[in-house]
């Protein structure tokens, strides 16, 4: 059974997103910290990439941002396998195909696997493709997570049956970002995803506020926000810790309740 697993053992999940080296990769080694102290129970890691085509403006900005202060992947596998001496919750990157193949398939999921991640995330790679990555990635025991969009009830299906990890439910077609309220179904898309696999299902894409995440966490397994805590870190820039921090603690006690 794949670590991942861990986070979602008799409880709801919280899992922050990060933009690795946003505003520089010291600072997001503190995030990182400070998220798992504070309650996260999975972390997604963001690996930068110049044409971010699944985010809405807060973490295209991020990316630039981190991209400018020459992160790079090499230097986000050091980092990981620098807080792995002190995170033990799993750990899933998320980026983009064209990341991963520049940077060599094989390579990737080696060093991904040997700095002690547990999985990875490519939103622009549809189901149809996912196989060219997946195989390689289990290889070397990481989890591929797939994305399922408010889509058709054949397609949920189809891409649940052979999810691993967890299955990614993103509540709001379009980029992600900040959303007033949420209007998908998400109770009917968890229902066909437990339908098609015994699996746990996250929600993300929109979610920022601890009542949102308390009425989504009703439906799913797990919550996922990105957009907002990023939000955070771009306004605070260096001085971000206490602030993610406490609003990390803020929704993991909103979806406990």
């Amino acid at each position: 059974m794949s670590n991942i697993y861990k986070a979602f053992e008799n409880k709801k999940a919280f899992i922050p997103f990060v933009t690795c080296g946003d505003p520089s990769l010291e600072v997001t080694k503190e995030i990182i910290k400070a998220m798992a102290l504070s309650g996260a129970d999975l972390i997604e890691l963001g690996i930068p990439f110049s044409d971010p085509t699944a985010e809405g403006p807060v973490i295209q900005e991020a990316n630039i941002r981190a991209l400018s202060g020459g992160v790079t992947t090499d230097k986000i596998f050091d980092m990981v396998k620098e807080i792995r001496k002190d995170v033990k919750i799993p750990m899933v990157f998320m980026t983009y195909a064209n990341v991963v193949y520049s940077y060599g398939m094989e390579k990737f999921m080696t060093n991904a696997k040997e700095a002690g991640m547990d999985g990875i995330i490519l939103p622009d790679v549809p189901y149809e493709e996912k196989e060219e990555f997946a195989s390689v990635a289990s290889k070397y025991g990481l989890d591929m997570i797939s994305l399922i969009a408010p889509t058709s009830h054949e397609r949920v299906k189809m891409i649940a049956s052979s999810a691993e990890g967890f299955v990614y439910c993103v509540s709001s077609l379009g980029v992600t970002g900040v959303r007033s309220e949420i209007t998908t179904d998400i109770g009917k898309m968890v229902e066909l995803v437990k339908a098609a696999k015994d699996i746990p299902a996250a929600v993300g894409f929109g979610i920022s506020t601890p009542e949102q995440a308390k009425k989504m966490a009703a439906y799913a397994d797990g919550v996922i926000v990105g957009s907002a805590i990023v939000k955070i870190i771009a306004k605070y820039g260096k001085e971000c810790v206490p602030y993610v921090a406490e609003y990390v603690k803020s929704m993991k006690e909103a979806i406990t309740q």
